[in-house]
């Protein structure tokens, strides 16, 4: 198996023309002709990461985050980026970045989080649109939907404080981020992971309880009060599970694969 068949497999699933015009999804660095010795899948790319990768005889990186967003000016040992690029290159490692796509794409990140709080009745709470995925060989167009966030009911009513303790149990949150507790039961939640404060408006005008992203800034949590639940739960623990995504398109579609999860990328540590 090519890699570039790999990359075909994740963007049938999460279409790059799903992903926000500022970001940069897909290949990052490699040759995509190469045979794939097997994939290692993260949340970002660093330099541990592809010498994992090098020690577990992979060619193949697959991350949520881009390791790119912008061009390099130069490749020296300047920063960790072009660090890591430049020890991708030295090693034939591959790197794809499956971003805003994959949070866009139905069942992606947004609807992972959804599961994992056991909400139903499911739908996208923004912008949602209509994309072409064209398929290699004579597969038809097929024609994909996908949306900014999403918003769901709770199997059962919960109290502020309950839900809160649920979703931090969930995600493993040390530490949620709230504004004044809803004196009101939650039963619809709005949800987008990592930096999704965009998003509060729409989730309650769509008449949300609940808010869960992985960052808000401080001014954007005054003026909700009653209105909405407001819960910032870290960007890395909002979208620690995008990896189990790549691991079950990998096992429908590219069931030969030899695949590993890295463990936690997060740079951020709390005392």
């Amino acid at each position: 198996m090519k890699i570039q068949e790999v990359i075909d497999a994740l963007e049938l699933f999460a279409p790059l023309p799903l992903q926000e015009s500022y970001d940069n999804a897909g290949l990052q660095v490699g040759l995509t002709g190469a045979d794939v010795s097997g994939a290692l899948l993260c949340l970002d790319v660093t330099e541990d990461v592809i010498d994992d990768a090098v020690r577990r005889g992979f060619n193949l990186v697959i991350s949520h985050h881009p390791l790119l967003f912008r061009g390099l000016k130069q490749l020296s040992d300047a920063d960790y980026v072009q660090r890591t690029v430049w020890k991708a290159v030295m090693n034939g490692v591959c790197i794809v970045s499956m971003h805003t796509n994959l949070d866009n794409a139905q069942g992606g990140v947004n609807h992972k989080i959804a599961q994992l709080l056991g909400l139903h009745d499911v739908e996208f709470l923004a912008d949602v649109r209509t994309v072409s995925d064209p398929r290699n060989g004579e597969t038809p167009e097929t024609q994909l939907t996908g949306g900014s966030g999403i918003i769901g009911c709770l199997q059962m009513p919960m109290g502020a404080e309950e839900f809160i303790h649920h979703v931090k149990k969930t995600f493993g949150v040390q530490c949620c981020m709230t504004n004044q507790l809803l004196d009101r039961p939650i039963s619809k939640v709005a949800i987008c992971g990592g930096a999704g404060a965009f998003l509060l408006k729409n989730a309650i005008r769509k008449g949300a309880d609940a808010f869960i992203t992985g960052e808000v800034h401080y001014h954007e949590f005054f003026g909700a009060d009653q209105q909405i639940q407001i819960m910032s739960i870290g960007h890395y623990e909002s979208e620690q599970y995008t990896t189990e995504i790549f691991k079950q398109i990998i096992a429908e579609r590219c069931p030969q694969l030899p695949v590993a999860e890295y463990g936690s990328t997060n740079p951020i540590c709390y005392w």
